[in-house]
């Protein structure tokens, strides 16, 4: 496929595949392009929560290697609360396998998949876009997505996304030794108040445990320091540790700034990070579902362009997020009152809820007043 399609797709990870997906299956002449070939590892803890599967288009079981129905909060790698839920709140998997398997799903829907393609510029006009690749192709879209993640070209080319925070990551993998196994298996485990801005975690696998420490982008340079104290916490010599990577988290400041024209941007690209567990998958899989609906309006005459997309993910988003920027805040500035409160019995099922069903719609003026209190709270890092 070549010339002019219906969407380009910059970018095929999460965000990107099931939008292409989504697209396909509705008969749309769709491409996702991305320079990496798949498969390709990322890095995230890859984690998904059971409320990302139910946005998902399709069943990820073939992929997942454990199911996660018990949770250890524990504070200051000292006191721990233990909460077991009847039935798992969250699959894990790894990127590499998702994300290839989410690929080939769209393919096999019918999108053209051009993976080891680099885009050069993206360049917006009434009517679309066109998009340049390596080697002098242009592709010509009714609409376009960006999906290329935090550092991708797509977001700079449009003027879009660019309000944004950051965190910062640091992780690795130890290998699921039988002591592991009896302690980690279908339990995810995270330390409270030992980073600020963030937490550590220990995510279960097949074969290994993912060990890793996310926090505000000023704790970059210690962040070695804060997941050598987790390792030790957990008995894992960080000589073990295997896939040692930093990455960076984009929060987004504001709703607006992620549709132009007949392009907008999704998942990590628009900057749609929880600001309380880091996790940008279920962002990542709202978004282009509500995406892919927009652009299939433009294409079915509907809507002139993307503009209703921001509209329809800040009603759908805007309550979730801002319980999360509250959360953070009780966290970050009453650390010990919050593990607390956490070990009540109605905050396992709040939890069990908030993991597990999609966001309700809040009013958005409480929406916004509740974030923009927390980010005052948090101070200048959050604002």
């Amino acid at each position: 496929m070549s010339g002019r399609v219906d969407v380009v797709v910059v970018g095929a990870g999460p965000a990107g595949s099931s939008a292409a997906l989504r697209l396909a299956r509705a008969g749309a002449r769709v491409v996702v392009l991305d320079r990496q070939r798949f498969p390709r590892d990322k890095p995230c803890g890859g984690g998904l929560t059971i409320r990302a599967t139910r946005v998902l288009p399709v069943d990820v079981s073939p992929v997942v290697e454990d199911a996660i129905d018990r949770l250890d909060l524990r504070l200051r790698f000292d006191r721990v609360t233990r909460h077991a839920f009847e039935r798992p709140i969250a699959l894990m998997t790894q990127r590499r396998r998702l994300d290839a398997y989410l690929l080939e799903r769209a393919g096999g829907a019918g999108a053209d998949v051009r993976d080891g393609v680099r885009v050069r510029d993206v360049e917006l006009g009434p009517a679309g876009a066109v998009v340049a690749l390596d080697g002098g192709e242009r592709l010509t879209a009714s609409v376009v997505l960006g999906a290329d993640g935090a550092n991708g070209i797509s977001a700079r080319a449009l003027g879009l996304g660019a309000d944004r925070l950051h965190g910062v990551a640091l992780e690795g993998n130890a290998p699921m030794t039988p002591e592991r196994e009896a302690l980690h298996r279908s339990r995810v485990t995270l330390e409270m108040a030992t980073v600020p801005g963030g937490y550590g975690w220990v995510f279960p696998k097949a074969d290994h445990v993912n060990v890793g420490v996310g926090g505000w982008a000023s704790e970059g340079p210690r962040l070695r320091e804060h997941l050598a104290r987790l390792c030790a916490a957990h008995g894992v010599d960080p000589s073990e540790l295997t896939a040692v990577r930093g990455h960076r988290l984009p929060l987004r400041r504001r709703w607006g700034g992620i549709a132009r024209g007949r392009a907008a941007v999704v998942g990590d690209a628009a900057g749609l990070i929880d600001p309380l567990s880091g996790d940008g998958m279920f962002e990542a899989f709202i978004s282009s579902e509500i995406a892919a609906a927009c652009a299939l309006d433009v294409l079915a005459g509907r809507a002139a362009d993307m503009a209703p997309y921001a509209g329809r993910l800040r009603r759908t988003m805007a309550g979730h997020a801002a319980t999360a920027w509250a959360a953070r805040a009780a966290l970050e500035r009453a650390p010990g009152i919050t593990w607390r409160v956490m070990r009540a019995d109605v905050s396992r099922r709040f939890l069990a809820g908030r993991l597990s069903s999609r966001p309700h719609e809040h009013g958005l003026l409480l929406a916004g007043g509740l974030e923009r209190a927390a980010r005052r709270v948090l101070g200048a890092g959050a604002t």
